[in-house]
């Protein structure tokens, strides 16, 4: 329809033109001043053409003064060009706000463009693209720096306005301007050093998400998890993959769907884990007691099984009770969990003739994070159970845990201490007995630097 009527358009005005030009001509040929009145024109249409030329050159490539910059990133697919700010876009505040938002566009040249020219109309400044290919589309992850009175529904109604769909959006900070290949290297690095880290390293890897690690053979019996096969498998929301050691990682993010591209980086982290085999740092701190006598303060692994577990020969069957929560009638059922890097991070006292004598236990447990501390009979009330909490929580500082927990009897007056000690705000649950302390770490600063790095007790004698 918008065809036919463009083409009368164009030939009512062809017509009018014939007319005009057959009665200029009669004009010119017939009367009296002809020859003036062409030479008049001439020089009327040279000034014309001469005012445009100067007019295009001033004008015709500068960018409005109301755009902003945002510019469409490189990406893999067909983007043009930004469109000038609309006349009516609101002006520009002094602040800005970041914004991670993704949404689902078709996969055909343009779309992308009309998404940085909506976004563009609001004064969004794209800072980074990440496309995730689908089989109907593209995923396309956006880092953005918006006005600050610019709310979240105003940046999800202009990209579906643009043609997204499945839209989701969150608050950023300066932590996700750095570009992924250089964090997804530096998330690489700390799995290289630490297999503990695996976990740690996939949720900053996929954003919020759940991770569970379920052994092969489960802790006190039972049925074994499901396996999976080594390619992994990518369910929607969940991801299940071969755990290094033979059991299941699953990772689940109920709020947005994984991609094939954070599936297959997921799967690539695993694998380099699982190449590496079992490692952990080896540095170590020699402290000095208050009482005299030096302890050394090490991480440890299930190679250190049978020395954990003489220690606990020697624990009284009350100490054991205050850690257990119960009788411990064959340690061993535990300790193979506890002390493996894929369930979190543990922290051994030794002593000079390599006796252990302490264990404290950073575990990953789903969204949360437990700590608990096993101390020797003889070696209680020497500061060693506070020594372990204050670099433990500081680990969990530095993993980016908002809150660690511990779970003890309320008869338990030193693990309480101890966690007041911390100087972190605490909450209290106690049920039947059992008492749930949790210390929100986001409330102020813990002391961190290097794992070991800490002289709360005594003087450091030497780090290996």
């Amino acid at each position: 329809m918008h065809h036919w009527r463009r083409d009368l358009v164009e030939l009512a005005a062809l017509f009018t033109a014939v007319a005009v030009a057959d009665a200029v001509a009669n004009l010119i040929g017939h009367g009296p001043d002809g020859p003036a009145l062409l030479v008049i024109s001439a020089i009327a249409l040279l000034a014309t053409a001469a005012f445009h030329t100067w007019w295009s050159r001033r004008h015709g490539h500068a960018p409005p003064t109301s755009d902003t910059g945002a510019r469409p990133p490189s990406s893999e697919r067909q983007a043009g060009p930004s469109a000038p700010t609309p006349a009516n876009a609101r002006p520009e505040s002094g602040e800005a706000a970041l914004w991670r938002m993704r949404t689902t566009v078709k996969d055909e040249p343009g779309s992308l463009a009309a998404l940085c020219t909506e976004l563009a109309g609001h004064r969004v400044d794209i800072l980074s693209l990440q496309t995730h290919p689908l089989g109907d589309g593209t995923v396309d992850e956006f880092l953005l720096r918006a006005p600050a009175g610019l709310a979240a529904a105003e940046l999800t109604r202009a990209a579906a306005q643009a043609g997204g769909t499945s839209t989701w959006i969150e608050r950023a900070d300066a932590h996700d301007l750095v570009d992924a290949p250089t964090r997804v290297l530096g998330l690489a690095t700390r799995t290289a050093l630490d297999a503990a880290e695996l976990p740690l390293a996939l949720r900053q890897l996929l954003g919020r998400c759940t991770i569970r690690s379920l052994p092969a053979v489960p802790v006190g019996g039972g049925r074994a998890a499901d396996g999976v096969p080594v390619e992994g498998v990518l369910e929607d929301t969940v991801l299940r993959l071969r755990a290094p050691e033979g059991g299941v990682i699953t990772v689940e993010r109920p709020y947005l769907p994984f991609t094939p591209t954070e599936f297959a980086r997921a799967r690539a982290l695993v694998e380099l884990d699982a190449r590496l085999g079992p490692r952990i740092p080896g540095s170590q701190d020699v402290l000095t007691l208050p009482q005299g006598g030096a302890i050394t303060v090490r991480r440890a692994d299930t190679g250190d099984v049978e020395a954990a577990k003489a220690m606990h020969d020697r624990c009284s069957p009350r100490t054991l009770s205050m850690r257990y929560h119960g009788p411990v009638g064959d340690a061993d059922r535990y300790l193979n969990h506890l002390l493996s890097p894929r369930f979190g991070r543990t922290l051994a006292v030794q002593t000079a003739s390599g006796r252990i004598v302490g264990l404290g236990h950073l575990l990953w447990d789903g969204d949360e994070t437990e700590v608990a501390l096993l101390v020797e009979d003889d070696w209680q009330r020497r500061g060693i159970g506070a020594e372990l909490l204050g670099r433990l929580v500081s680990m969990a500082v530095e993993a980016g845990c908002e809150s660690v927990y511990a779970v003890t009897q309320s008869s338990n007056t030193g693990m309480v201490a101890a966690m007041r000690g911390l100087g972190l705000p605490l909450d209290y649950q106690i049920e039947e007995g059992t008492l749930v302390i949790t210390a929100r770490l986001d409330a102020t600063a813990v002391r961190s630097g290097l794992p070991y790095d800490g002289e709360r007790l005594g003087e450091r004698i030497v780090r290996e």
